[in-house]
């Protein structure tokens, strides 16, 4: 395929330079046109840049696939961490926003002084994401903050209560706080909870859900969802530079 010729893109360029200096003087009914033509126009790009980005970071990070344990049927490593997002930040962060598309954040603070930043990760070993997630928490006057993952259906499919759910994680904290990961499993009207308290430390952390422990109806499992909870967050800053999923069959006894 034969790429744009320069001077078709300096007359696009061109064309837009010239509607920016016409803009205060354009009739309405124009303008609206040219808004929603700018507006179609900069999804495409916006969704370019995304796809762009993401396999630049995979290429110059060195990151690779999520690393899987022997006889491991899923893995999956959320996009906040695989791929850029937009927006970058947010200040004042409010309960229940989208980062990401599979990532929610929430919190119980009546008046949010919490900021969400994406940023790259230093180059590191493969197999290590290319994007950190950072949240700077000033007053808090609420008592938890978390993040979110939704799981995909892949993780469902198949699901059996001989399986263990291993969950990584990398977290880095300026100041102690208790943090807790808990994997959620719906299955009919009823929900599996399995929470695991850990600490930041030095490398990966790796928490594991074993479902032998469970009541789970493996018939009627609907959706999977993670959390990451972090509580009495105040005057803090918490990095997550890595976070993936695995699954594999437990070991015959």
């Amino acid at each position: 395929m034969r790429g744009i010729a320069p001077s078709a893109e300096q007359r696009v360029l061109k064309r837009w330079a010239r509607a920016l200096d016409e803009a205060g003087s354009t009739d309405l009914a124009a303008l609206k046109a040219r808004s929603v033509e700018a507006h179609a126009l900069r999804q495409k790009i916006d969704a370019f840049l995304n796809a762009a980005d993401g396999a630049l970071a995979l290429a110059e990070g060195g990151a690779g696939d999520v690393p899987k344990p022997l006889h491991c049927d899923w893995a999956f490593r959320p996009g906040l961490w695989s791929g850029p997002v937009r927006p970058h930040g947010i200040a004042g962060v409010v309960t229940g926003v989208g980062l990401g598309g599979d990532t929610t954040l929430f919190h119980d603070c009546p008046q949010s002084e919490i900021t969400f930043r994406q940023i790259r990760n230093a180059r590191t070993v493969d197999g290590a994401a290319p994007f950190a997630v950072r949240l700077d928490v000033l007053a808090f006057r609420g008592s938890f903050l978390s993040l979110v993952v939704d799981l995909p259906d892949a993780a469902c499919n198949g699901l059996q209560k001989r399986h263990i759910i291993r969950q990584t994680l990398s977290v880095e904290a300026e100041a102690p706080l208790e943090m807790f990961a808990r994997l959620n499993i719906k299955h009919g009207p009823n929900t599996e909870q399995i929470v695991q308290e850990f600490e930041p430390e030095d490398g990966i952390i790796e928490v594991e859900y074993d479902l032998a422990y469970t009541d789970l109806d493996a018939q009627r499992i609907e959706r999977m969802w993670a959390d990451v909870i972090f509580e009495g967050p105040k005057m803090n800053q918490v990095t997550v530079r890595e976070m993936t999923f695995v699954r594999h069959p437990r070991a015959d006894m």
